[in-house]
């Protein structure tokens, strides 16, 4: 009886073991391809240079539309099309100016800030207080606030190995800033930069919508180095003079797109599996990071697996979705349709952490489905990507969850993103080459794997 137990499990295990081989050989050539003959490098590079600053709703985001639609078109893809969706139309307008007065009549101290996005303009002039938390602000009550610029001076906690931690741990004050302190009266809100490091970039990003039952009061990001600076004026000199002007407004909602491109499978050609970033940057800079390595990566997918001829059983689509920054609209209106027309979507994967050096992936997954991903760590263990995880997705792939979708991300090494994260350093030359390729081999590994062996 044991003999016949143990050589079916001895066949499985040697089976097993040659599946490994065959898999490893597979990545290895998808590996070999991006490092030897890769194009997502060139591709961020015209995107950057061509399509910077494509901000949801302006003409520069529409031509980057329109690129990236001439892009999958050019690759020869089962499909390609765009995917209509209404998006927000916030501009910043003129470049925004700060400066302050230690003592009325002393020479004017210039800082560098940046509207937040949503904000309102505005000419502000008033006193200044500064505090660490809402807690302080809430604590000082309507008689002090009243009349003053609030200025949120939350580090990061640099504590944190994972920067997103400390991210998390700091945003509130950018997202909430603007009504809890119009609450108590202020006339302008400034937040510290979400950045780790000492620099003279503000950093901008998305703040809450107003709430009804506040003043609208204009809110911008303060560079850290000047953060620091206004900080330790503040200690010598409290109540100085502060001078705010910016130009921001909206404009009335834009018709825009995500653009999509398919390999359609050749046994299960309606379950899908998405890969895909989102192609709106802020209007700071480029937009290299955030998330034009994402696309391009996901793009490359297609790409590379075309190339190596390895034609996957399920449809692959990559999706470049518009308005992740502000709005969401472009992920949410995916979904929409997707539920509409009933497709099945089993897996989908996003790349929106920046193009630095891959470390692994992030899956929402647990039992069986979870350990199934996790056997595949070792094949990855020769790229240095076998840090697999419970827990992952993004914000354009999150409103899949509900249709029962796998969600994935690729994890690269986020210690210098907040160097470049919604500032003007996020330019095309930040990103390394390589590192960006390690990342678009490895999503096509992962790729390769689910769509071969299902969940």
């Amino acid at each position: 009886m044991k003999f016949k137990i143990i050589i079916p499990l001895l066949l499985l295990s040697l089976f097993l073991k040659g599946q490994n081989k065959q898999d490893s050989i597979i990545l290895k050539s998808i590996f070999d391809e991006e490092l030897g003959h890769g194009q997502s490098y060139d591709n961020l590079r015209e995107l950057c240079k061509g399509y910077g600053k494509r901000l949801s709703g302006s003409p520069i985001a529409a031509g980057a539309v329109k690129w990236s639609y001439s892009k999958m078109k050019s690759y020869g893809f089962d499909t390609t099309f765009m995917q209509e969706v209404m998006v927000p139309h916030w501009v910043r307008g003129a470049k925004e100016t700060a400066s302050y007065h230690i003592t009325s009549g002393s020479k004017a101290t210039s800082v560098s800030v940046c509207a937040l996005g949503g904000s309102i303009g505005g000419k502000i002039k008033g006193e200044v207080i500064e505090v660490r938390s809402f807690e302080e602000l809430r604590s000082l009550g309507k008689d002090k606030v009243k009349g003053h610029i609030v200025f949120l001076n939350r580090p990061m906690d640099d504590t944190k190995i994972n920067t997103f931690y400390a991210y998390g741990g700091a945003i509130d004050q950018r997202e909430l800033g603007a009504n809890e302190a119009s609450h108590l009266g202020a006339t302008a809100v400034i937040v510290r930069s979400m950045s780790l490091g000492i620099n003279p970039y503000p950093h901008t990003g998305m703040m809450m919508n107003y709430t009804d039952s506040v003043a609208k009061i204009p809110a911008c990001a303060i560079s850290t180095k000047d953060a620091e600076m206004l900080s330790k004026d503040l200690k010598q000199s409290a109540g100085l003079s502060f001078n705010l002007e910016m130009h921001c407004q909206w404009l009335p909602d834009t018709l825009s797109h995500n653009v999509i491109c398919e390999l359609r499978g050749t046994e299960h050609p309606k379950e899908i599996i998405v890969v895909g970033g989102h192609l709106d940057a802020w209007d700071m800079a480029e937009g290299a990071h955030d998330d034009g390595s994402g696309v391009v990566q996901s793009l490359e997918a297609l790409r590379l697996m075309q190339k190596l001829n390895i034609r996957p059983k399920h449809t692959i689509r990559c999706v470049f979705f518009m308005n992740e920054e502000n709005g969401m609209c472009g992920g949410l209106k995916y979904a929409e349709v997707a539920k509409l027309n009933k497709e099945k979507h089993i897996a989908a994967l996003e790349s929106d952490e920046g193009g630095f050096t891959p470390r692994g992936f992030g899956f929402e997954a647990r039992g069986d489905t979870l350990k199934r991903l996790f056997a595949y760590k070792n094949l990855f263990t020769p790229y240095y990507m076998d840090h697999f995880q419970e827990g992952g997705g993004g914000v354009d792939i999150g409103p899949l969850n509900e249709l029962g979708t796998l969600l994935i991300d690729l994890n690269p090494d986020t210690q210098r993103y907040f160097d470049f994260h919604h500032a003007a350093t996020d330019v095309f030359e930040g990103v390394n080459k390589r590192e960006l390729e390690m990342g678009a081999a490895g999503i096509t590994g992962i790729i390769y794997l689910i769509d071969k062996y299902g969940l």
